[in-house]
């Protein structure tokens, strides 16, 4: 008898995304301390508006917040920095590529923030590469 696989939860996508924050780059998580996830299936119809969206498939995930250059002329913050994660887009991304569902979800994290941050999709990529390269290097070392 075969084992029956499920795609994850709300919940269980909310968790990876917990635990790929702990292994993002340190140049980005000391940027997004207290942050909030919001984990939803699909963006709203006002983000899909907003953004000029062909199809909710075309976003996998939005930090919202105020822009890190502007925090301090924004006055007191309104509401947290938040990054919301659209489940079926990303399970739908996953299963066209086919790497690590872990994978997608962080990756989905380091562009949020980066874009948050002002960093190009150059810049992110360096980050992501040197980051591997960084973790390669270390699986090799006898413990």
């Amino acid at each position: 008898m075969t084992e029956m696989i499920f795609p994850p939860t709300l919940d269980e996508i909310e968790i990876m995304a917990r635990d790929a924050m702990a292994s993002i780059p340190a140049v980005l998580r000391e940027k997004t301390r207290g942050i909030a996830f919001t984990i939803e299936e699909f963006p709203s119809e006002e983000i899909i508006r907003e953004m000029g969206l062909e199809s909710p498939f075309d976003i996998l995930g939005l930090y919202s917040g105020v822009p890190f250059g502007e925090k301090e002329l924004a006055g007191p913050p309104g509401d947290l920095d938040r990054i919301y994660l659209y489940r079926r887009p990303i399970l739908d991304y996953w299963c066209e590529i086919g790497e690590d569902l872990m994978h997608v979800v962080r990756h989905v994290l380091v562009h949020e923030i980066g874009h948050h941050f002002g960093f190009s999709d150059a810049d992110m990529e360096r980050i992501e590469a040197a980051d591997t390269t960084a973790e390669s290097a270390t699986d090799g070392e006898p413990e």
